[in-house]
């Protein structure tokens, strides 16, 4: 093999993977800030998580993405762990219409295609369709790679070396070692079998030796996945045993079938002189003949990989549930990064305004009753509060320019402004709380009305957040009470600054309290525009995701 030729192989390779990502690119740009909706549409049992699976990894030619973009739906929350089971069986199905493709000499259209998708995106102006070229032209460049590599190897077979080297492979635990390590360095089970097949079309390898390096490739292609569980929570590192699982299982199983029944022989007299095909018809064999063994003991599974991976205790923990910078790492290259993102960032807003709500509520109590350690515990949330603000705000910031849809855009900077409002929020609670120290250095005392004043506007601020955290059906008639709830603590903070003047012209209120009052009026006020601001943002998400 001379170095052109290596270098051929190389830049087939090249091609292939950049193809894979082209086509991955080209799904997330059309469906990924809204593959929540859609998984959550199409997981509902057992059969359509199979076939959502299988479908996409069929699009993007690439199981690991489909695994990885799992393993981060399950991180965020945005997956149940046996909705998993189901997608990641798919993906292991999907994944074989790469080689079905390449037996059928699609490359030989290669060319065509590629040229229609870039086609779409020069000539064509809508924004939609240039996704869809670019997975069309991603597909095309993957097969012209696949050409490149099959036309790369062919002087291997000329080569006494190297073929007696892959008829070792007839030996099952080093086709599968070697499958396995190969694929794991490629991190794509589909350039890997993509490969195999090329040396198969160059005469060098038959299906005695392929089958055990392909069995052994579908277990190298779980190294993507295990590596983008590093960090992540429990679930999604079961997510990465349940991956492992399906394919030492199908391994087990088809090792023993060729050892000991005539599959191979079966397999070879279907397409007697296209051993190609014969690894594309075992290898969908493999995945399909093993999700439907599994198929019923999907919840068994699951069990299996709690037993092996028990809970944390401090994964209980509602504090730590969600960990923005140590989940999700942002990366355009993975499927569905955008819903996952997203995701992400709600659930981190969610709770830092519920943390913003005890800080706010805390803060009335002080105001009314001088105490230390909730004074104290008011300042060290007040300083988390500004902490998260800081650390969504970078993340947001990095998540916008990895976003390809404008829409996408236009939901992160709406997150981006209720993050704001929620630290103004707590940095108002803070105020309030504060104060208490001015009421017990000078001593001052409110009348009865007034501490009857200061007891209703923290019930008004405790349904103004309980409005602001429940989930709705409806996000406009939501929108509506929010709005209500505000002008209500308008119209109060006018109310009771009128009454504040009454008593101060009765002698019943002091300068130095009706200054205080009047602060704590204000901030009431501003914490009431901040939340209808929050609530203007959640209304500018749910329309632009409808």
């Amino acid at each position: 093999m001379t170095l052109a030729h290596f270098m051929g192989l190389l830049g087939g390779l090249a091609l292939f993977l950049y193809g894979m990502q082209m086509m991955s690119s080209g799904l997330e740009s059309v469906a990924g800030n809204k593959m929540k909706q859609i998984l959550e549409k199409l997981t509902a049992n057992r059969f359509l998580g199979v076939l959502v699976g299988a479908v996409i990894t069929a699009v993007i030619q690439s199981s690991s993405a489909t695994t990885v973009m799992v393993v981060g739906f399950v991180n965020s929350g945005m997956m149940t762990l046996q909705q998993a089971v189901w997608i990641i069986m798919g993906a292991n199905i999907g994944t074989t219409i790469t080689g079905q493709l390449i037996a059928l000499d699609v490359g030989a259209i290669a060319p065509l295609i590629a040229f229609f998708g870039v086609a779409i995106v020069v000539f064509l102006k809508n924004e939609k369709l240039h996704h869809i070229g670019n997975i069309l032209a991603g597909l095309g460049v993957l097969f012209i790679g696949m050409d490149m590599m099959s036309t790369a190897m062919k002087p291997l077979a000329d080569s006494e070396a190297f073929v007696s080297l892959l008829t070792k492979f007839e030996n099952p635990l080093l086709g599968i070692l070697a499958g396995m390590v190969f694929t794991a360095l490629i991190q794509s089970s589909s350039a890997s079998v993509g490969i195999l097949q090329a040396l198969a079309a160059s005469g060098i390898i038959g299906l005695n030796s392929a089958a055990f390096v392909l069995f052994g490739q579908n277990i190298g292609t779980c190294i993507t996945a295990l590596l983008a569980s590093i960090g992540t929570n429990r679930n999604a590192k079961r997510t990465t045993v349940i991956h492992i699982s399906f394919n030492v299982i199908g391994t087990i199983i088809f090792t023993i079938l060729c050892l000991t029944t005539p599959l191979i022989s079966f397999m070879e007299s279907l397409t007697p002189t296209n051993v190609p095909a014969q690894i594309a018809n075992l290898h969908t064999l493999f995945n399909v003949v093993t999700t439907l063994l599994l198929l019923p003991f999907g919840n068994l599974l699951t069990k299996f990989t709690k037993k092996v991976l028990k809970d944390k205790p401090e994964e209980a923990d509602k504090d730590t549930l969600y960990c923005l910078l140590n989940s999700t790492h942002i990366n355009s290259e993975i499927l569905g990064v955008s819903a996952i993102g997203m995701e992400t960032t709600r659930q981190e807003i969610t709770r830092m305004l519920g943390m913003a709500k005890e800080n706010v509520e805390n803060a009335f109590t002080v105001f009314a009753a001088k105490n230390a350690a909730l004074l104290s515990e008011i300042e060290q949330k007040e300083e988390y509060v500004d902490y998260l603000n800081k650390e969504i705000s970078k993340y947001i910031t990095k998540a916008i320019t990895h976003e390809s849809l404008e829409s996408g855009s236009q939901v992160f900077h709406s997150y981006f402004s209720m993050t704001s409002n929620i630290e103004r929020i707590s940095d108002h609670a803070m105020n309030i709380a504060g104060y208490s120290n001015m009421i017990e250095k000078k001593k001052i005392r409110f009348s009865e009305m007034a501490q009857r004043e200061i007891e209703e506007l923290q019930k008004i601020c405790n349904k103004m957040f309980d409005l602001l955290l429940e989930e709705y059906d409806d996000v406009v008639a939501w929108h509506g009470r929010i709005a209500a709830m505000e002008q209500r603590m308008d119209d109060v903070t006018k109310e009771y600054r009128n009454n504040m003047y009454t008593r101060i012209q009765q002698g019943t209120c002091t300068d130095e309290g009706s200054v205080l009052f009047s602060e704590m009026l204000t901030d009431f006020e501003r914490i009431g525009d901040h939340a209808l601001n929050i609530s203007d943002e959640r209304l500018k998400i749910a329309l632009i995701e409808r």
